[in-house]
């Protein structure tokens, strides 16, 4: 005899046997009891969740000689034929593999011959959501007004890409995913039955691994108990369905938070000898810093066992919510470089080592920016103290002559501007944007690179750079910086590198060196003097 998969061998043959759609089974039975059954039904939900399994109960309840109270017998000839797929009146199409106009053309002709045998010719469309323009419009005008010994039910995982005439035309049922709880209590019975030993560990893993999908579980269970016919436990349902073994994943995230080198590579090193892929080890890499930040913020978690939760508390202590973003947003962007990368190894112990030094980097440019508050600070109270031992009530001649007095500095102000030397950048600014066009070369951003290599930047104050492009700003290179994906690009290396946002102005070398040329000849013509502008 043929092995039966254990999600087929038990799947529900009735309403109540089913689990997690109790308002959707009631609302079915109710309708099959007062013989008020639609033409078309349409079942939304995500896999696993009962769909076809509900559309074949459906379909025996409404041909069923002795239908219980919504339910069928499964006893009676017409049930028989129907579980055994023998009943040619009980259809089920595969939309995913016939979805051309001809495969709903051959339904339409059908649907005018009688049943052979059950009452009701019923047409199961699974993936419904599969079918082309042209066979949903061969399909309309039948799911619209078809005859009273057909009925239609279409199942499908995105109702979004169904035509709204579709929709309009459909009783909608949208299956929900099935609580962990329910798919405990499901599996335990396929347990009992099938004589399985489990865990309760193990099946409240495999719950969650099934992600509301209890064929998913049924499949979990399956390969589980292919590989035991044992005990089942937590930590086969783990081997067996692929998660890594959480030592080398917190060796290497414990590494980047304490910022040490050594014991990040070493955590590396440990994954090539073993012969693991590196892209993968990286995303689950990510995926534990994101749960250590979920554990920040809800110190709940699940998966996990008591010892590797304490191992994610010891590390959520160390490490703020700020950083813990930081280290996923530039592990990502290391994701993307390997993935086109043919030297991985390299990339990753590059990226690896950045990210255990972006710490100290942040804080040594946060201290400087708030040694620069404090000065201002410091400033402003001097100027206060003055201020206040000074004499505060002034006369209104007083007044009039501050304010003439205020109007000749700032026409001396306006004639020393002509003559002001030009800001230019530091050394130390030089070497902080150099630094940044670095990185964007080595996160893989190559147009970005080669557009701002030769160029210069000019610090305004904290919140407001010039990048002066001394070749010209060209139409291509415009093009190139008013990208949105480039823009975003460039403000997060600059956010990375120097701890907060920048609002960039560029600035043509050219076009500006000829403005400020005529500029100054016009300035001679009209003062009658020589002027020197120095740069």
């Amino acid at each position: 005899m043929a092995y039966t998969a254990l999600y087929r061998k038990f799947r529900p043959l009735k309403f109540a046997d089913m689990v997690g759609q109790e308002r959707i089974t009631r609302t079915l039975k109710n309708q099959i009891i007062a013989g008020r059954v639609g033409h078309a039904y349409l079942f939304n939900g995500g896999r696993g969740t009962g769909k076809t399994t509900s559309a074949k109960i459906l379909a025996r309840a409404v041909n069923c000689l002795n239908p219980q109270n919504g339910e069928p017998c499964n006893e009676c000839e017409i049930c028989k034929e129907i579980l055994d797929g023998s009943l040619t009146d009980v259809v089920e199409m595969d939309a995913a593999s016939n979805n051309s106009v001809e495969d709903i053309r051959s339904i339409r002709d059908e649907v005018n011959f009688l049943p052979t045998k059950a009452k009701y010719r019923v047409y199961i469309i699974d993936e419904v959501h599969m079918l082309s323009i042209g066979a949903f419009n061969a399909l309309l005008k039948t799911l619209e007004e078809p005859p009273a010994h057909v009925k239609f039910i279409l199942a499908t995982t995105e109702p979004q890409k169904l035509p709204t005439t579709i929709l309009s035309r459909c009783q909608r049922f949208d299956f929900k995913k099935i609580s962990e709880e329910d798919i405990i209590k499901r599996l335990k019975v396929i347990c009992d039955e099938a004589k399985i030993n489990i865990d309760d560990d193990a099946l409240n893993l495999i719950a969650i691994l099934a992600e509301g999908a209890m064929r998913d579980a049924i499949s979990i269970l399956e390969r589980c108990y292919q590989e035991s016919s044992e005990n089942i436990t937590s930590n086969m349902v783990k081997e067996l369905v692929g998660i890594p073994s959480l030592v080398t994943i917190n060796k290497i995230s414990k590494g980047i938070i304490e910022s040490d080198e050594i014991t990040s590579l070493q955590a590396i090193d440990d994954v090539i000898k073993d012969g693991k892929d590196l892209y993968n080890f990286l995303w689950e890499t990510i995926k534990y810093i994101k749960d250590i930040l979920v554990y920040k913020s809800t110190e709940k978690l699940e998966i996990y066992s008591e010892t590797e939760i304490e191992q994610i508390k010891e590390l959520a202590n160390k490490v703020s919510k700020e950083r813990l973003l930081q280290i996923i947003y530039q592990l990502s962007d290391l994701e993307n470089s390997i993935k086109w990368s043919a030297q991985k190894t390299i990339m990753l112990q590059a990226g690896v080592i950045r990210a255990c030094n972006e710490k100290a980097e942040i804080i040594e440019n946060k201290q400087t920016n708030d040694s620069n508050l404090e000065t201002r600070v410091l400033n402003l109270e001097r100027k206060l103290e003055a201020l206040s031992n000074g004499n505060l009530i002034k006369t209104a001649n007083n007044i009039n002559s501050d304010k003439k007095e205020a109007r000749e500095i700032n026409k001396k102000s306006e004639k020393q501007t002509i003559s002001t030397p030009k800001a230019t950048n530091n050394v130390g600014d030089s070497e902080v944007w150099s630094k940044i066009i670095l990185n964007l070369k080595q996160q893989g951003k190559l147009r970005l690179y080669t557009t701002l290599v030769n160029t210069k930047i000019n610090i305004i104050n904290d919140m407001v750079w010039e990048v002066i492009f001394q070749n010209g700003l060209t139409d291509f290179t415009k093009k190139i910086l008013e990208d949105s994906t480039n823009r975003n690009d460039l403000n997060k290396t600059i956010f990375l590198e120097v701890g907060k946002e920048i609002t960039l102005k560029f600035i043509d070398g050219k076009n500006n060196k000829t403005k400020i040329s005529n500029n100054e000849e016009k300035i001679e013509k009209d003062l009658g003097i020589d002027i020197n502008i120095i740069e």
